[in-house]
């Protein structure tokens, strides 16, 4: 049976030390922990269900707030996104939009003959009267021969296009449109039918646009009554519009200030880690919590990249006497004169781990030694 009270530590206390110490190191430098010799330490944490950051590649540090920022953007713009469901439309007269095969088209490759726009017209002619006769299928069948015959004329497509608005069909009302402006921008009559064909699709803002350009083109009083059967509601859109783009003006804004808000913290807060720490034991030597500033010196983080180092100075840390076995390791000595010279110089490590020898001042023995025994203490 487990019981955690009895559980005996299969290690001294001496070696928790150099522990304690690696574990302080890679809470101020997470990066320490994607080093390839540390993958063992990596494995024992999400063992645990923890988390290791991601590895900085280059360019500026990051804030951690940023990628939470970003995540809950997508929110917010799916709610702006949301389209016109919080406007309300009076959908008066909207009806279900037609789904037949699109119509038949003429070919305009073809340049009809003399003969062939004569009879256009003659065929367009018996179609407006079966158009009064309200006869809509014999209308259509007549458009639709007449424009076989000319390809070319922008007003039977419109024309043909007022007849499957009769026949409740705008989206073939709408592709006939198409083509008559495509022929010619100007046709008042394309515009105008277009227009209340969005209209009975409850495409507000295009009815709105088509019915305006049918009025400027040629004013008609029923193309100006539709336009204002659908003002109100395409009014409507425009607002909502507005509204929209100004909490898009207001969230960037936002955005912006809070940018500026957090890099001027970040930068007062690399000011005071750069600032000489004026706290201390009482002798003006630095202490833990100054050393710890110095890991984000590249220098000093590539050298803690070396296992060779790194145990060193853990063994350093735990015993400041030991500084003397690492005498004639060339990188080790390097990294402590490193850190003792941003110490400042002649203070050594003493702040960081009690009274340890300052790197360039090592005790002098009490006899000579060989040149076997340096090292070797």
């Amino acid at each position: 049976m487990f019981r955690s009270r009895t559980m005996s530590i299969p290690i001294n206390k001496e070696q928790l030390a150099p522990l304690k110490f690696f574990v302080e190191l890679c809470k101020k430098n997470p990066q320490l922990l994607h080093a390839p010799d540390f993958a063992f330490v990596r494995e024992f944490i999400e063992f645990f269900g923890g988390k290791i950051p991601n590895e900085k590649k280059n360019g500026p540090e990051e804030n951690d707030d940023e990628p939470s920022k970003f995540r809950e953007e997508p929110e917010e713009e799916m709610e702006d996104e949301s389209g016109d469901s919080d406007v309300e439309f009076d959908m008066t007269g909207v009806i279900e939009p037609d789904k037949d095969s699109p119509q038949k088209m003429g070919n305009l490759s073809l340049q009809p003959t003399e003969e062939e726009i004569a009879e256009a017209q003659l065929k367009r002619s018996e179609a407006v009267s079966a158009f009064s006769e309200k006869d809509y299928e014999k209308a259509l069948a007549l458009y639709t021969e007449a424009i076989i015959l000319n390809p070319h004329a922008a007003l039977l497509y419109a024309k043909r296009g007022q007849v499957f608005l009769q026949l409740n069909k705008p989206n073939a009302c709408i592709r006939d449109c198409n083509r008559a402006i495509e022929l010619n921008p100007d046709s008042a009559a394309a515009h105008k039918f277009r227009g209340r064909a969005h209209q009975l699709l409850g495409d507000w803002e295009e009815a709105a646009t088509d019915l305006r350009l049918a009025c400027q083109f040629d004013f008609d009083e029923q193309a100006d009554e539709w336009l204002r059967e659908v003002a109100p509601n395409a009014r409507k859109i425009e607002e909502h519009k507005r509204k929209k783009e100004r909490r898009a003006l207001e969230k960037k804004e936002k955005s912006h200030q809070e940018a500026v808000r957090k890099g001027r913290k970040a930068a007062k807060a690399r000011e005071a880690n750069s600032r000489p720490s004026q706290t201390d034991d009482g002798a003006g030597k630095p202490g833990m919590g100054d050393f710890y500033q110095y890991l984000n010196d590249p220098e000093v983080s590539a050298a803690f990249q070396d296992p060779e180092v790194s145990a060193a100075f853990v063994d350093i840390s735990s015993n400041p006497a030991n500084i003397l076995k690492y005498q004639g390791n060339p990188k080790v000595m390097a990294l402590i004169n490193k850190v003792a010279s941003k110490f400042g110089g002649a203070t050594g490590f003493g702040g960081m781990a009690g009274q340890m020898p300052s790197a360039d001042a090592s005790p002098k023995p009490s006899a000579p030694k060989s040149d076997d025994d340096v090292g070797l203490d």
